[in-house]
């Protein structure tokens, strides 16, 4: 599942059991970064689908149940930075501000970067990404007319048009002004079969926390006395007709150590909330609990998900009313396709006398699964340098998207009446990252979208049978990339494995290191960074002769989960020697030097942007850490924090903190060390990375006499924005900023 500020990915299916990206399930849900990617940092478009949700803010995770080594450390001086909305706290905020708006609004570029990202962010010409729903393909769209957006729709024919008729299901600017709240859109699941009712997600702000409304599609009305969740990081689903899974916090003691819901009741139609049947109950210690509903023609199975960590759970299928336990690895996430279970393996698994690899996609038919057969198809079998990247259902096929050397192939898997499966290539554009899913259920269409670094995305069709695609959408070109290559080069990381990274840059460029450069990456929870097209990157960087970079890091999922747990817990700084090795690498080449080498990230990237500051101030020029992690020693007490101990470990048990206190940056700046210039940005309304770690960063380099710039937005979430101007505004300092230092 994609998080906010993941790149689009377009789906038809938002609503299937784990359906998409591998992993993609209910314990990556919140994360710090988790699918986060590199988008932050692009300055590309910001979106969408965050799919666990958090409760208002206001003190929320200031200080958890957990007894805590942290709080037996060293008195903090800086800890009430933490009271999120205290008048102390915003105070320090609004003058932190007040001095970066000052000096970064005062440079001559940061207005025409500002007009040019918002230009390109309201662009009508962008590809409107469709979810087909019935006879109709849905879309949420903002523009400089919609600030906080429509949701729209229209029919698959009218949609080839180049400029299609729309029917405005929803108008969020109208419903904003007339019930006075700050509505942001977090998406809508829609009913199956008949998709005449929906449950709306809406955030205040852009905060995690949502709203859930049921939603009448024929009178393009809310329903008055449907299904209403009041504001709770919660999750539903539809069972039925008058029937819905609801996971959230019912009251004291609903919710998980993570801030997470840990019930999970069906609550009926025409009755009250308090009366829905509790249909299971996680531990206080786990992450969340979570339902889930796959519906496809023919075939209905309902689960319950127990993410025990954030790369452990417990599988059920309701069965009858009973949960069936589902004897499979803690550690691999599964999947139902039609009359098939299958599972994606993170560790070797062995069973039924065979030895399965970790990466493998495995599959068998429920019915002989439930019986107690295990002799799996393996559908996908990984390789030193191929991974699996993919995997969505239509209503016949497999289409399996893997990753090789950080380049995507696809295959159409069919399951034959031996159970055997078929597999046959799918030919695609050569060019960059391919992603395909499903148009529906109903048939085997599918979409194709195909990007690199210097190509308009483009959004294609095609049917599983049918050879070829037929041509959407494009974006247009909004930056001239004439001139512009892209290469992709190796560095040799600490302990000697080859990190590959890509290169946007100049044809020709001056090997004299003089050329001002941007190194991006992210590092964490199995997420591949893949070339993609950013209108951002290329008209307030690569237009402005800047080099970008790209770092295929350890921590990843670009190899497979090898890849991913080689950077793990106390593995953590093969992640960090990774990003160092292609900065040396850059400077080895002399692409750049370190005076003209900056770097950004987001989130658990922000992590990263704090352990490069603390670890090698020396090599680079200009640091922007964006809504980041850096008090390791307090992460897992606020916010979501505790649902990611599975990536970083657990700071109370003091063999961890060992580790983690390494590379900790809250704790490792030290006033002795001259340190390139730093801005950090976050979002009071991040109810899932803390303000309080970027602001308690912030003041603590201050008051060791460094030089710092802060700015915190007082909405988006956790995002750039809660709309296009505000995400405009945060990364046109963000380029200035690197502009001003780096050139």
């Amino acid at each position: 599942m994609s998080l906010d500020l993941a790149p689009h990915r377009p789906s038809g299916q938002a609503e299937r059991f784990g359906r998409g990206a591998r992993g993609s399930d209910a314990r990556r849900a919140g994360a710090a970064g988790p699918e986060s990617r590199h988008r932050l940092a692009s300055g590309a478009e910001l979106v969408k689908d965050p799919k666990m949700r958090t409760p208002a803010l206001v003190m929320l995770g200031l200080l958890s149940a957990r007894g805590s080594l942290a709080q037996d450390a060293p008195a903090d001086p800086n800890l009430w930075l933490e009271d999120v909305t205290g008048e102390r706290a915003l105070d320090w905020v609004r003058a932190q501000n007040a001095i970066t708006q000052k000096e970064l609004e005062a440079s001559p570029d940061f207005k025409p970067i500002h007009d040019r990202l918002l230009a390109i962010y309201d662009s009508k010409e962008r590809i409107p990404y469709v979810s087909k729903r019935g006879d109709y393909y849905y879309n949420f769209w903002r523009d400089a007319q919609h600030t906080r957006g429509i949701w729209r729709r229209t029919s698959p024919e009218e949609y080839r048009k180049s400029e299609p008729a729309w029917e405005t299901v929803l108008d969020l600017d109208a419903l904003a002004a007339g019930e006075k709240e700050n509505w942001v859109w977090k998406g809508a699941s829609v009913r199956y079969p008949d998709y005449t009712r929906a449950l709306v997600s809406l955030s205040r702000g852009g905060a995690d926390a949502d709203v859930v409304r049921e939603f009448d599609l024929s009178a393009k009305a809310f329903v008055s006395d449907g299904f209403v969740l009041p504001e709770s990081k919660l999750k539903v689903a539809w069972r039925d007709r008058d029937s819905i899974y609801v996971a959230t916090n019912f009251g004291e003691n609903t919710m998980t150590d993570s801030g997470y819901p840990r019930i999970v009741k069906l609550w009926l139609r025409g009755t009250p909330l308090d009366q829905a049947a509790v249909v299971f109950e996680g531990q206080k210690a786990d992450v969340a609990v979570n339902a889930l509903v796959s519906d496809e023609p023919g075939f209905h199975r309902e689960f319950i998900e127990r993410s025990i960590t954030f790369y452990t759970s417990e599988n059920y299928l309701v069965d009858g009313g009973k949960l069936v336990r589902l004897e499979i690895p803690a550690d691999s996430t599964c999947d139902s396709f039609r009359d098939q279970l299958t599972v994606t393996l993170r560790t070797d698994w062995t069973v039924g006398g065979r030895t399965y690899p970790a990466g493998a996609l495995l599959a068998i038919a429920w019915d002989k699964f439930l019986a107690g057969g295990r002799d799996f198809a393996v559908l996908f079998h990984p390789g030193p340098r191929v991974a699996l990247d993919a995997v969505s259902g239509t209503r016949h096929h497999l289409i399996v998207n893997e990753l090789d050397n950080v380049r995507n192939r696809l295959y159409v898997l069919t399951p034959e009446a031996d159970m055997s499966w078929s597999r046959v290539a799918l030919p695609a554009p050569e060019f960059g990252t391919t992603a395909v899913t499903a148009v529906e259920r109903e048939s085997d269409d599918y979409f194709m979208t195909a990007t690199d670094f210097l190509t308009p995305s483009s959004l294609y069709v095609g049917t599983v049978g049918t050879p070829g695609q037929t041509l959407l959408k494009q974006l247009p070109a909004y930056f001239p990339a004439d001139g512009l290559e892209v290469t992709q080069h190796e560095a040799v990381s600490k302990d000697g494995t080859r990190i590959p990274y890509f290169e946007v840059a100049r044809k020709g460029l001056a090997a004299d290191g003089s050329a001002p450069t941007l190194l991006t990456g992210y590092g964490g929870f199995e997420i591949s960074m893949t070339p993609y097209y950013s209108g951002g990157v290329g008209a307030a960087w690569l237009e402005r002769g800047g080099v970008y970079v790209l770092a295929n890091i350890r921590g990843g999922g670009e190899f497979g989960p090898a890849w991913h747990q080689a950077a793990v817990k106390e593995k953590r700084q093969h992640t960090y020697d990774d990003f160092i090795a292609v900065a040396e690498d850059l400077v080895k080449r002399q692409v750049t030097t370190p005076k003209h080498l900056g770097i950004m990230g987001g989130s658990n990237g922000g992590l990263l942007m704090g352990v490069m500051l603390t670890q090698r101030p020396d090599l680079f020029g200009a640091v922007v850490c964006q809504v980041p992690l850096l008090d390791m020693r307090r992460y897992s007490h606020l916010l979501a924090g505790a649902s990611w101990m599975g990536e970083y470990g657990d700071p109370d048990i003091p063999a961890e903190w060992a580790y983690i206190s390494k590379y900790s940056p809250y704790q490792n700046t030290r006033a002795d060390v001259k340190y390139p210039r730093v801005l950090f940005l976050t979002s009071t309304r991040d109810d899932r990375v803390h303000p309080g770690h970027a602001r308690k960063m912030a003041a603590r380099l201050e008051e060791e006499h460094h030089d710092v710039l802060y700015y915190e937005n007082i909405e988006g979430g956790h995002s750039a924005g809660a709309n296009n101007k505000e995400q405009a505004y945060f990364f046109a300092l963000s380029y200035t900023f690197l502009l001003n230092q780096l050139r």
